[in-house]
């Protein structure tokens, strides 16, 4: 097991400022280190366990159940990765569902909180890939907001882009060149861009997203990005087929 530490403190600057209007002051203070490791896991406290248990066993009738398959280990990382290829790729592919048809799609590496296994999917794990609260989002953006966007893509190393996407960019963070569709970018064209809400608002320094128009954002709790995932799945599993994705030179690095 990997050890974890937990340093225990005071912010005393916090604790000064409280201690004007208390009339009390610090004269000192003290932290220690916990070690945590699977000492703690040889004596199961029993009365907890118990307490627990009609807990567990409703959380676990939540989370167990089984949405898909994937064919390999699938995670997320810079420049690009099969994870964050495929969450990308997904959000183009449910735009048939609202109507849409984008050129491309964006979903931040920053959204990805976890990996998938090979195998069996549960809605846990989709769950642990996607925590939050986002929701699918298209927006319209002209070929100059889209270079300035890919720019800002390319000065954090690189975000999830979808198939149709092609960068190249620098180590330091410039972007050489950019593609949409097997095409350079067309400055007065517009361009459909499948997203996450969050994402669209200009979070994760992508501020190009400000200068977006023509808004399609559903709030109902079926377009939450984990349920979008999880239909993507479902209907890949219902078909036999496992889930997988690879990396293919969509984001590429150069000196």
């Amino acid at each position: 097991m990997c050890k974890r530490l937990i340093y225990c403190g005071l912010l005393s600057a916090a604790l000064m400022a409280a201690s004007c209007s208390s009339g009390y002051k610090i004269t000192g203070f003290q932290r220690s280190r916990i070690l945590i490791d699977s000492t703690f896991d040889t004596a199961a406290d029993k009365d907890l366990a118990q307490f627990i248990k009609p807990y567990k066993r409703q959380v676990d009738s939540i989370m167990s159940p089984v949405v898909g398959r994937t064919s390999e280990y699938m995670y997320a990382d810079r420049p690009e990765s099969n994870l964050s290829n495929l969450l990308a790729d997904i959000l183009v592919w449910c735009g048939k569902d609202y109507g849409e048809r984008p050129d491309f799609a964006i979903y931040n590496i920053g959204g990805i909180r976890s990996a998938f296994a090979k195998g069996d999917v549960t809605y846990g794990d989709v769950l642990d890939v996607a925590p939050f609260e986002n929701k699918i989002c298209f927006v319209t953006l002209t070929g100059r907001d889209v270079t300035e966007l890919f720019g800002q893509i390319a000065a954090v190393g690189g975000e999830g882009v979808s198939h149709e996407v092609e960068l190249v960019i620098t180590k330091d963070g410039k972007l050489k060149s950019a593609k949409v569709g097997g095409r350079a970018i067309a400055p007065d064209a517009q361009y459909r861009i499948a997203t996450l809400d969050y994402v669209a608002q200009g979070n994760d320094n992508m501020t190009a997203f400000k200068n977006s128009t023509d808004l399609n954002s559903p709030q109902s709790k079926d377009n939450n990005v984990r349920f979008i995932i999880m239909r993507y799945m479902q209907e890949k599993m219902s078909q036999g087929e496992s889930v997988g994705s690879r990396i293919e030179g969509r984001i590429k690095t150069e000196d």
